[in-house]
């Protein structure tokens, strides 16, 4: 189901880290860890996760960053299976 803007501001208060690029429009979250292997394990486990629900974001790596975008392509918008897969990645980021 396609997300109002409402909608979506609403859920990016309970998200970490995550903003609305409303040109896309797509949800971004760009994380910085230890190193390379870090950011690739994390792509690893982020990439299970997806296969699982069947909804796949987007992962750019740049060494120790890692940039994520997440929209639903099939509708052109920001729907539920955005928000629910971007709070299931805030759960499996490493923290501290």
């Amino acid at each position: 189901m396609k997300l109002t803007e409402e909608q979506i501001r609403d859920g990016l208060e309970r998200l970490d880290g995550w903003q609305l690029d409303s040109q896309g429009p797509v949800l971004r979250r760009t994380l910085r860890l230890a190193d390379f292997p870090a950011v690739v394990s994390l792509v690893n486990t982020i990439a299970q996760a997806a296969e699982q629900v069947g909804h796949h974001p987007d992962m750019d790596i740049r060494y120790d960053t890692l940039h994520l975008a997440l929209s639903t392509h099939s509708v052109g918008a920001i729907t539920d299976k955005d928000m629910a897969l971007a709070a299931r990645i805030d759960e499996l980021v490493p923290q501290g």
